[in-house]
């Protein structure tokens, strides 16, 4: 093994190592990772697989439960931990670099370049390990468009796999996938075929009945049980969730938080720095590898401009929503991995600006984990303060309860509505920002002590009645 091809490994290596250690050296933050988070600990609890649940009794409708099961079943397999709720999407992320490598493999570049390039690539990186929906969604895509291009190709079976990936992105995310491929599909046809011929080949060379029956088969039971056991799922979750989210800012039907007001055209930014640093080389590799590319496009194999299109089909969809977030550019990141690997010397011998460059995510991923070990999360998670409060004495939030409260508190931290509930109690303690909970206090007939307060100014009271 020469030194470059052990560079490679190393790098794939020590980048999957930090972020594999990263997952239990800090707690659930807010708001999205202590939500699923929660949700997944709702669901290992109450044995509800079927419906997702915000809180309990509280259905979840805004997402598929893909992500949920995930991290509900690391908490069925390692109990409840930190490491536990992120673990499967770790393991996600392994599955996608798994299948750009054999993908690479097959068409003749080097998979080793293209886990690497992954492995490093900012925004996969973080949510490989992440409790969020995108890295399930990622896993679906990936398959869908592998398995498309290599049917095309002419291995039919990997068009059955296509349809797999199809189910998984409606299980993962919503009908949102089957929008997501076809921006990258139907085009990529039109321009290797004609607009006549595109759609006569795609009728030819895919099984699209048959492959359709096995999507649905996977995912559709899913959609008519949660639709059953909580009338009104379909509508929200269609027409919500898929249309007025992404083309009303500050939509104001959405049941579980504020909907995301962006400018129109802001999925682009996050993509140059979501994606950093490979969305900085690429345009230079792009340029300085022209001649190459027109060779390859010769061969009429049309590989770049699949991963081209598949690359940017994610901003195309967002481009005219408002509410976006930075992990919706994730579904691109493997073709972006492949496009670097195919572009770079065709010899293993890799540049110097590579090795510098395929450095710098790792480094920032394991610098922060550190600063969040240390007490740098502390902002962002409650916590911190359920390691200072009494488990055998009830607790209660004074105004927002948060996510993580929710979570370290394993459900048991209720918000406060009024006074009434404490009249009769002895014993309890109260949670919130420093201002509100001392304004609470004032009310009370009750002595109370502050117990620990967090560099944010949330703090803890510990109340006892007054003799």
């Amino acid at each position: 093994m020469n030194r470059d091809k052990t560079w490679l490994w190393a790098i794939v290596i020590a980048a999957l190592c930090i972020r594999f250690f990263a997952l239990g050296a800090f707690p659930l933050m807010d708001t999205t990772e202590a939500r699923y988070g929660e949700m997944a600990r709702l669901m290992a609890e109450t044995g509800n697989w079927v419906t997702p649940q915000f809180d309990y009794g509280i259905p979840f409708w805004g997402k598929p439960p893909l992500f949920t099961w995930m991290s509900a079943a690391g908490i069925e397999w390692f109990g409840l931990s930190e490491f536990a709720v992120r673990f499967p999407h770790w393991l996600a992320g392994i599955v996608v670099i798994g299948l750009m490598a054999l993908f690479a493999r097959k068409l003749g570049f080097s998979a080793l370049k293209t886990s690497a390039v992954m492995a490093t690539c900012g925004i996969f990186l973080l949510s490989a390990g992440a409790v969020m929906t995108d890295m399930a969604l990622t896993v679906g895509v990936t398959l869908a468009m592998t398995g498309f291009y290599r049917c095309w190709q002419g291995e039919k079976r990997w068009g059955y796999f296509g349809f797999v990936g199809l189910a998984i992105g409606l299980l993962a995310k919503g009908p949102l996938v089957l929008v997501l491929i076809g921006l990258a599909v139907v085009p990529w046809l039109i321009i290797q075929h004609g607009v006549k011929q595109a759609f006569v080949v795609l009728w030819q060379r895919f099984p699209l009945i048959t492959g359709s029956l096995v999507m649905l088969v996977i995912a559709l039971p899913w959609y008519l049980l949660a639709e059953q056991a909580t009338p009104g799922f379909l509508d929200y979750f269609i027409v919500g969730e898929h249309f007025k989210r992404f083309l009303v800012s500050g939509w104001e039907g959405d049941l579980y938080g504020s909907a995301h007001e962006e400018v129109r055209g802001t999925i682009w930014w996050f993509w140059c720095y979501s994606a950093a640093p490979w969305s900085i080389v690429l345009p230079v590799l792009l340029w300085r590898q022209r001649q190459r590319i027109k060779k390859l496009t010769q061969a009429g194999n049309g590989i770049i401009s699949f991963l081209l299109l598949w690359l940017i089909a994610p901003m195309v969809l967002f481009t005219g929503a408002g509410n976006v977030l930075q992990a919706y550019v994730l579904p691109g990141t493997p073709a972006l991995a492949l496009l670097i690997a195919i572009l770079l010397p065709e010899d293993l011998a890799i540049p110097r600006w590579f090795k510098v460059v395929s450095c710098i995510v790792p480094i920032l991923i394991l610098g922060c984990t550190i600063v969040l070990m240390n007490g740098g999360s502390d902002r962002k998670s409650d916590a911190v303060i359920f390691k200072q409060a009494d488990k055998d004495v009830s607790s209660f939030y004074v105004g927002k309860r948060p996510f993580s409260g929710q979570f370290y508190s394993l459900g048991k931290a209720k918000k406060l509505t009024g006074t009434e509930l404490l009249h009769d109690m002895d014993d309890f303690q109260l949670i919130g920002k420093s201002s509100q909970v001392k304004q609470f206090i004032a009310s009370l007939n009750h002595a109370c002590e502050l117990s620990f307060i967090t560099e944010n100014q949330r703090v803890l009271y510990r109340c006892y009645k007054e003799s």
